[in-house]
């Protein structure tokens, strides 16, 4: 049984168990609509969850484009230049510890309630996969290729560019299918805190004008957009790193 029919049998496992949970305790619709119900709404009102989807998806891929750039970007220079570490590697701590939560409204005062607090917000979501995935990788290259590069006498940037990040690029690709799963959660976040557009938004505006059908709506479209990025991204990684362990 591949994949895909796993996770149809697990769908229609989960929309009979919800199905039966509301019939059973007699769920209201303004607590748990039934499946029909939410998709009734995704049809009555699909032009709208595709105007606000369209939002989200633009702020969570460049937020991940520029997280994977700025996360590559930093590892690079913690390996190329090693004091640099020592005041890097705090940041990077940093940037784990202190929730989302917190910082997202300052990101909303500093940079507005456009797109750009947004894409803030998935960066820094995506900065420490990426940085960290991406500098293990590279500090463990195997020591019997680089022994080998040296016999040879081979170029530092040579070692660099042709052992040490191909070698590395595993490492970052398992940093980058983190990132890519945590990035709509990112955009979503930073929605919530501040936004008259996107999913994240209709879903707050729904849940305060008693609309669940319409919030399940926008968090099923999320959940959609969210699988499909994720394993695009897997099989475009699996095609340009085809030496890395497969599962």
């Amino acid at each position: 049984m591949n994949t895909l029919s796993r996770g149809i049998i697990l769908f229609l496992g989960l929309i009979l168990l919800w199905e039966t949970l509301v019939i059973t305790f007699s769920i209201p619709p303004y607590i748990l609509p039934t499946p029909l119900e939410v998709f009734n709404s995704l049809f009555v009102h699909k032009n709208l969850l595709c105007s606000e989807a369209m939002t989200t998806i633009t702020e969570t891929l460049l937020g991940l484009i520029l997280g994977i750039l700025f996360g590559c970007a930093t590892a690079l220079c913690m390996v190329f230049f090693r004091p640099i570490t020592l005041w890097l590697l705090p940041i990077l701590l940093i940037s784990q510890a202190i929730p989302t939560f917190a910082i997202a409204p300052l990101l909303v005062i500093w940079l507005g309630y456009g797109m750009s607090s947004k894409i803030a917000t998935t960066v820094l979501m995506l900065f420490f996969p990426i940085t960290s995935a991406f500098f293990d990788g590279l500090r463990r290259t195997d020591k019997g290729w680089l022994d080998l590069a040296k016999t040879m006498q081979a170029k530092k940037w040579r070692v660099f560019w042709y052992i040490r990040i191909p070698a590395a690029l595993p490492s970052l690709a398992s940093g980058m299918r983190v990132a890519t799963a945590i990035a709509p959660i990112g955009a979503v976040v930073g929605e919530w805190v501040g936004a008259s557009k996107g999913l994240g938004y209709l879903m707050l505006n729904s849940n305060e004008r008693m609309q669940i059908d319409l919030m399940f709506a926008a968090l099923i479209t999320l959940i959609v957009f969210s699988l499909l990025l994720y394993f695009s991204v897997d099989k475009l990684l699996r095609k340009l790193i085809p030496w890395q362990i497969e599962a």
